[in-house]
């Protein structure tokens, strides 16, 4: 169950400010599991009891809903025919017995349509089945009889949920077993990857067989493809909606509204625990079209470099020393680190994943946000990446293409330092496309974070392609002329802003072709937020920032800034995201850990704690620190972990 301890005042109280903006919620899915004591129960905590099945399905008649079928989910998206209001659509994943047992005579009763999402291996088994490892009797299962009693009514639609898909397989050289229907399997004894190639095939020739073997049985194709484990891809859609498949259901947080594509629905995920209130809370915080995303969120931005040793067994004690750490710190969104700049100059040497273009210094991305998710409270991970910051190798065809500065003679002119590529270079964007396409299909993510380093100073890009962009603006082909003139100036600031900000949010595009759900963040100077004119010097603007990304986590780091008085510096970011329309909402404050500037000098935690007290005073909601220092156990974790817990909810609770 999503978002378990919002509480439902918040969602109300937001409804007006935020129902003029989004799409109109017209359907809720309920996704259930067993109907079954959760001591009978496969897994206990997805099994509903049979009398808690009733009393729901009873809480939703006398409220007003009317369960709907696939075919009225069809012509409502076809416009031949509305749905109702407070529609749902009911649905039962993996084919249990005791579905057949205790939910059928229900729907039967009530005349309730329902989807039945099965695996076809699992209903071709015969005495046990393999229930992903473990052995189970096959009568846990319904048989083909049930099914076809079932569709025989016109009430139940029966849909698939793959062949032998729902199942982990092997998706890193650590062992780990991932969904397979996501992971490219990892072969041990060759030390490599399924191809991308043979990857389709198996996708496609799963969905077929369960698709031909539900049409042999009861008689249709699946209309509907229930995604295990709720996972699924461009690959995966495209096949289920070549074998007729329109209709894809996942396991989202968040609303289906007019504009939630048919094969992204997102189902509420019921629970051994929801009780009636529970249920009607999650109804109306997705219905606001609330995510998880909402609540405040506890960020450790970590470093991977600090995991990674050539001893493999010390790199496994450093994982399980950071695992613990974020454990006890309490965070609960975690920016990881997925390339490597060991000589700490801000651009990407290497990376933490196989790809095309960039070495890989260690296959461990994958392993470590696995176990993150897997093994801690964090609830989002990101994959920490440089835009343009690349030091490729020498032979890549991109390798010169590199933003060029324009010496300066003026006195505090701003040095970006890093070596970039140009972002006006067809060659380099291209590179750093495949980069961002090799990452998306090596491991699961829920965000992606934009280094720092999506900036262009007064004085860059001077590169030949950043030139001819320029003119092709309707600029002049040269820098010098364009600074200047105050209006030349500013047009060729905003074009530059969003020339960026388009080229990150391709790369998102190109992440959300394997992870559909990707939020996105970027790292924003904080003298972009506290002064206008810091927009010419960066090429970066806030209020463009929080109109294209999910999150803006500012860089609030005064002792890097130079600021003579830190609590100013605090209050005053604080002040302008106020400013701001959705501007709390979506504005991280990342901390600063370390002194830069004098000797690497630590801060100390009692004032990061302090300085997380005044923030969330003020009225800030998501909240980080940079770097991690896990070997010094720096920041203190007990009492972060304190401070943090004061912030569990949004401040309309308060």
């Amino acid at each position: 169950m999503f978002f378990r301890r919002l509480f439902l005042t918040v969602a109300l109280l937001m409804a007006s400010a935020w129902a003029h903006a989004e799409p109109r919620p017209n359907l809720t899915v309920i996704g259930y599991h067993e109907i079954a004591d959760a001591k009978s129960a496969l897994i206990p905590d997805y099994a509903v009891t049979p009398t808690m099945f009733v009393r729901q399905i009873d809480w939703l008649r006398n409220n007003g809903f009317h369960f709907v079928s696939v075919d009225d989910v069809l012509a409502d998206r076809a416009g031949l025919k509305r749905l109702p209001d407070k529609a749902v659509l009911l649905t039962f994943d993996d084919g249990y017995r005791s579905v057949y047992d205790h939910a059928w005579p229900i729907l039967k009763m009530f005349k309730i349509p329902a989807v039945v999402a099965v695996v076809g291996k699992w209903e071709e088994s015969v005495g046990t089945v393999d229930f992903d490892g473990h052995t189970h009797p096959r009568d846990y299962f319904m048989t083909w009889d049930h099914l076809r009693e079932m569709t025989s009514s016109g009430l139940v639609e029966v849909a698939s949920h793959s062949f032998d898909q729902h199942r982990g397989i092997v998706g890193n050289p650590q062992g780990n077993r991932q969904p397979a229907t996501v992971t490219r399997q990892y072969d041990k004894a060759r030390k490599s990857y399924e191809s991308e190639s043979d990857y389709e095939r198996r996708m496609l020739a799963d969905l077929k067989a369960n698709s031909d073997l539900i049409r042999k049985h009861v008689g249709r194709a699946p209309r509907v493809m229930a995604w295990p484990f709720g996972r699924y891809n461009r690959t995966l859609r495209e096949a289920a909606i070549r074998l007729g498949m329109p209709i894809g259901l996942n396991l989202e947080d968040g609303a289906n509204t007019d504009s939630t594509p048919l094969w992204g629905l997102r189902r509420i995920l019921i629970e051994h625990s929801m009780n009636l209130w529970d249920l009607s809370r999650e109804i109306k915080i997705r219905n606001l079209n609330l995510t998880d995303n909402d609540r405040p969120q506890k960020i450790a931005h970590v470093d991977l470099d600090f995991i990674y040793d050539e001893d493999e067994a010390q790199q496994e004690r450093n994982l399980g020393h950071l695992l613990d750490r974020l454990t006890w710190l309490g965070v609960t969104t975690v920016y990881l680190q997925a390339y490597s700049d060991p000589d700490a100059n801000g651009s990407a040497d290497s990376v933490y994943f196989p790809n095309r273009h960039v070495p890989m210094r260690a296959d461990l991305f994958n392993r470590v946000a696995w176990q993150i998710r897997t093994r801690t409270q964090v609830k989002r991970l990101y994959a920490w990446m440089p835009l343009l910051a690349w030091d490729l190798p020498a032979t890549s065809p991109a390798a010169r293409d590199m933003v060029v500065t324009l010496p300066s003679e003026k006195r505090g002119h701003l040095n970006m330092g890093y070596r970039r590529l140009s972002p006006f270079s067809p060659t380099a964007r291209r590179v750093i496309r495949d980069v961002y396409e090799d990452l998306a299909r090596s491991v699961q993510f829920d965000g992606l974070l934009f280094h720092d380093d999506v900036t262009l100073s007064d004085y860059e890009d001077a590169s030949t392609f950043g030139l001819a962009q320029y003119r092709a603006w309707g600029l002049p082909g040269s820098i010098e002329q364009i600074r200047g003139n105050d209006d030349l100036l500013g047009r060729w600031t905003i074009l530059k802003i969003n020339a960026l900000d388009n080229f990150a949010m391709e790369m998102a595009d190109v992440v959300r072709l394997q992870q559909p759900a990707l939020v996105t963040a970027r790292n924003l100077y904080a003298q972009v937020a506290l002064n206008p004119r810091a927009e010419v010097w960066y090429s970066q603007a806030y209020e463009n920032s929080l109109a294209r990304y999910d999150f803006t986590a500012i860089m609030a780091m005064p002792y890097m800034e130079n600021a003579p008085d830190p609590k100013s510096f605090y209050a005053a970011l604080v002040e302008r995201a106020k400013e701001r329309p959705n501007g709390l909402r979506r504005t991280v404050f990342e901390l600063q850990v370390v002194d830069w500037r004098h000797d690497q000098k630590e801060i100390p935690t009692d004032e990061l704690v302090e300085t997380v007290k005044d923030l969330y005073k003020a009225g800030a909601l998501h909240v980080g620190y940079y770097p991690d220092m896990l070997f010094e156990n720096h920041p203190n974790p007990a009492k972060m972990r304190a401070v943090f817990s004061l912030k569990d909810n949004n401040p309309e609770v308060d």
